[in-house]
């Protein structure tokens, strides 16, 4: 009988030449084409540069604001990268600027005492405000925040302290394929810096791009990175929870990094715990030993953008979209934290864009944006939308601190206050504005 001449089919190598079509398929797939991307150059400072800047100086307007900080009747207000505003707050229906201490590479800040502990750039840096009128810097840690970037670089390295980007106009950049390195801020990386298209580059805030409980510690709002929690600074650092003890107040000693996540946003302390809000949810620490923390457990949600705060046996996060966090959803979550091993959902309620919150013995505060500025009794946490006490639609809210029974909030167009010692008549007291420059 003839044999058959066919020889067997060699899948793997009939496998092989598609997948190696296709890749070349693709490859062939251009978009080559030079365009336009408007340059920014990194601009380093010495550390010495940056020390001579700090000064205390006059009172300034409210012009780009981030975190609210309260102790002792004054407001501490940050401006963004410059700074903070403080405030004499004794009398919330008419509160006086006093002066401005400025920072450079300032954007967050926490009390004890009568040691203001703030960031300046990569250092943090501890000042005397026990008298106002004579603030002056008492001591430094430089380089504790390692892992500080901005716009995907370093902010401390062998070259300096990155202290600001310089614009170069009209960059050709060639693209030779489809699928161009954009990252997730709208740019590329380019030469030294980074490179952004002409239509976008007008949108890009220098500021903006670096930034990252009553006892004898103030009160930070819901969107702190730092707090006080006993004898202990603690502060978001990229990854990282630096562990710094204030004991001395004038002498901050860094102790520790615990490491956590790199989507870590805001810190909240609460009893002998630290509940760390990120873009997948909610850290509970044991502080019970301050300097050797234990992770007890996590509450995860969908990706967003997710500050939260606690009273009594529930914890109340708020998630939003339109951000850096990269979400899409906007609400209010309640959880049990009758077991802090296993936190539960028990409430979820829509909102607008809701950003901090704060909640002082059942009256809720939801800053929801643009939809401004809510209050709710949530002494039911089943019924919390049925029973909104206030809505004030007229600004931009940010970030509120409630505590004896006036709501200090920060938003987009300024500062308000509200009376809210007769829930069912929830009154402004102040305005501070801000000034747009």
């Amino acid at each position: 009988m003839k044999k058959s001449t066919r020889h067997p089919v060699n899948y793997f190598f009939v496998a092989t030449l598609v997948i190696v079509f296709i890749f070349l398929s693709s490859c062939s797939d251009k978009c080559e084409e030079t365009r336009q991307f408007i340059y920014y150059e990194p601009v380093y400072s010495t550390s010495a540069q940056v020390k001579a800047a700090v000064a205390l100086q006059a009172p300034q307007k409210l012009s780009q604001v981030g975190k609210i900080y309260f102790k002792d009747g004054y407001l501490f207000i940050n401006e963004i990268g410059e700074g903070i505003h403080i405030i004499d707050n004794r009398v919330p229906a008419n509160p006086q600027m006093r002066s401005f201490l400025k920072i450079p590479g300032n954007y967050d800040l926490a009390i004890r005492g009568n040691t203001l502990y703030a960031d300046s750039y990569v250092d943090l840096v501890a000042f005397d405000i026990s008298n106002l009128s004579q603030i002056k810097e008492v001591n430094r840690i430089e380089r504790l925040f390692n892992n500080y970037t901005t716009m995907g670089h370093m902010v401390g390295s062998d070259l300096g302290i990155l202290t600001d980007w310089k614009k170069v106009e009209n960059v050709e950049v060639y693209e030779s394929d489809c699928r161009a390195m954009y990252q997730p801020w709208g740019g590329i990386f380019y030469d030294r810096g980074f490179a952004l298209s002409a239509q976008s580059s007008g949108s890009f805030n220098k500021s903006t791009a670096f930034a990252p409980t009553p006892s004898s510690a103030g009160i930070g709002g819901s969107m702190a990175r730092f707090t006080i929690a006993g004898d202990h600074l603690y502060a978001l650092d990229g990854a990282n929870l630096d562990i710094v003890n204030v004991t001395n107040q004038s002498q901050p000693v860094a102790k520790k990094e615990f490491p956590l996540s790199w989507d870590v946003e805001t810190l909240f302390p609460y009893a002998d715990k630290l509940f760390v809000g990120s873009q997948t949810g909610m850290y509970i620490i044991d502080l019970k030993m301050p300097e050797d923390p234990s992770l007890l457990s996590k509450y995860e949600h969908i990706r967003s953008c997710d500050p939260v705060v606690v009273e009594g046996e529930h914890a109340y996060v708020t998630l939003r979209s339109g951000s850096v966090c990269q979400g899409f959803t906007n609400q209010l979550e309640v959880i049990s934290l009758k077991d802090l091993a296993k936190p539960a959902l028990l409430a979820m309620y829509p909102m607008t864009n809701p950003h901090g919150l704060g909640i002082d013995n059942g009256t809720l505060f939801i800053c929801d944006g643009s939809d401004g500025l809510k209050a709710f009794d949530a002494t039911n946490i089943n019924t919390i939308s049925q029973n909104q006490l206030a809505h004030y639609k007229d600004i931009h809210a940010l970030d509120v601190i409630p505590f004896q029974q006036v709501a200090m909030v920060i938003g987009e167009d300024g500062l308000y206050q509200y009376d809210y010692s007769d829930i069912k008549n929830i009154k402004l007291l102040s305005q501070l504005p801000i000034v747009k420059q």
